[in-house]
């Protein structure tokens, strides 16, 4: 299905510095992987991911692996168990945000 896998992207003029990508499934966001060939370029694109995610109403993003970086956004370790049964709650719920592709969405930079 279209509409899933999603990439952020850090643009300094017109040269891609940053970004992260991953998949959208329901209230559910499952971090991929980021990247940066800027310092920082891939944190500014999750400031932006995280904010649009929570005005849609994200329920849980999954970032895989826990950082020191990602713990001062609030992620934490869960056990498995609780972990599975909240992404088959997540995933049933109607997709968040605009249906197919983001590329429309802009960031509300301030």
């Amino acid at each position: 299905a279209l509409g899933h896998a999603h990439s952020i992207e850090a643009w300094r003029a017109d040269e891609l510095v940053g970004g992260v990508y991953g998949v959208a499934v329901g209230h559910l966001f499952c971090g991929e992987s980021m990247f940066a060939l800027a310092p920082d370029a891939s944190k500014i694109a999750f400031v932006h991911l995280v904010r649009k995610l929570h005005a849609w109403g994200c329920a849980l993003i999954d970032c895989q692996v826990h950082t020191e970086h990602l713990e001062r956004f609030g992620a934490v370790d869960w056990p498995r168990p609780r972990f599975l049964a909240r992404i088959a709650e997540l995933r049933e719920r109607p997709p968040m945000g605009p249906a197919g592709s983001w590329a429309s969405v802009r960031p509300d930079i301030e």
